[in-house]
């Protein structure tokens, strides 16, 4: 018991040092005696991981994957769980993705973040949206940047993964999905029905020799797999090589940056996308084949709004980019008013120093 300790606490502490007087060292080398289990969830006791986030409905889990690996390694970096939130959509559509492409090519997301970093979701928010739009992230988003100094693929086998999972945070990863994983609840995953129906990229945070698996994080929302995580068989055979270099597995390391910048969080709770409301009640999808925007919020009556905030002095609530209310005086909230049809409501959050925004698409009756 006391080797094991010692032995997790070398992987943990001591391994990660990548990077001496800015020379690289290869830290995804097969090592050997390595634990039998690991888990990003689990370091002392302690979880580094993120909630679990929906892309949906667009094809985005390149940014989500990188995202996951990103926020983990700041609070493992930090030593406190303090839920950063980094801004996918910033770096699918800064990094040259397309809705309409269907993904970020991850080398060019690796190295953007190399060159320019990722800002916090406040300067970028994801409104859900099925095609492409017009962008563009809050003025002075490079001043709440992270960065990357290194990334590159590991080989793909068992014991090299394992290495550059504990070494360097949590891996992303690309795969093939298959019809029986749509329908994935609990349990160690393993393809057996169904064809083959695209591709996916997902986070790897750990692994299990017990149950000869890998721990995931899928960015499909908490209503999949076990509340969005799942597991994966060692043989699943589910890596896919996109990019010719005989591997699926990326890592990324030597994230630095403004881990916790000195600006308002705001968040949009009451509506929510792919939700219908009547009467300021919340109630799932119905009626999903009426000619509305995918995903965008449907409101049948009065509502009431309701936003989480931090480090926010007044709150500004926009339609359609036109000044509707501001409240001065939290809990920060407003009845919505406006007229029919599709709209984008905004809040922005102020404080002395900056401001963030959240958006998202209604459509009200």
């Amino acid at each position: 018991m006391k080797k094991k300790i010692i032995i997790l606490f070398l992987v943990l502490f001591i391994l990660p040092i990548t990077s001496i007087n800015g020379e690289h060292t290869d830290t995804t080398k097969k090592q050997d005696n390595l634990p039998t289990s690991f888990n990003w969830r689990n370091i002392n006791g302690v979880d580094y991981t993120t909630p679990i986030k929906d892309q949906s409905p667009a094809p985005t889990c390149e940014a989500y994957a990188i995202c996951a690996s990103l926020e983990t390694q700041m609070q493992y970096q930090l030593g406190e769980t303090y839920g950063p939130d980094l801004s996918e959509m910033h770096l699918y559509f800064y990094a040259g993705g397309t809705i309409a492409k269907g993904y970020v090519n991850l080398i060019d997301a690796a190295n953007y973040l190399i060159q320019y970093g990722i800002p916090d979701e406040g300067c970028f928010p994801d409104p859900h949206r099925s095609f492409d739009y017009p962008y563009e992230s809050l003025p002075d988003w490079e001043n709440r940047t992270v960065k990357i100094q290194h990334w590159g693929w590991v080989d793909q086998d068992i014991e090299s993964i394992k290495t550059a999972l504990i070494n360097n945070g949590p891996l992303v990863t690309c795969i093939a999905v298959w019809k029986d994983f749509l329908y994935y609840s609990s349990g160690v995953y393993k393809h057996l029905w169904g064809t083959r129906v695209g591709g996916h990229v997902i986070t790897i945070v750990g692994y299990d020799d017990t149950l000869n698996c890998w721990i995931c994080k899928n960015s499909w929302g908490t209503n999949w797999g076990e509340d969005g995580w799942f597991k994966m068989a060692y043989d699943a055979d589910l890596f896919a090589d996109w990019y010719g270099h005989g591997t699926g597995v990326m890592y990324i390391n030597g994230v630095y940056g403004n881990f916790q910048p000195d600006v308002p969080k705001v968040q949009i709770d009451k509506p929510r996308f792919s939700r219908t409301y009547i009467f300021n009640k919340e109630f799932r999808y119905f009626f999903k084949k009426l000619p509305i925007q995918i995903a965008a919020a449907r409101i049948l009556g009065k509502l009431q709004l309701e936003i989480t905030t931090e480090n926010t002095n007044n709150v500004e609530f926009y339609i359609d980019d036109i000044l509707k209310y501001q409240d001065e005086t939290a809990p920060f909230t407003w009845e919505l008013k406006t007229t029919r049809g599709l709209h984008t409501l905004e809040a922005r959050a102020n404080n002395d120093n900056s401001i963030s925004i959240d958006v998202i698409d209604i459509y009200v009756f």
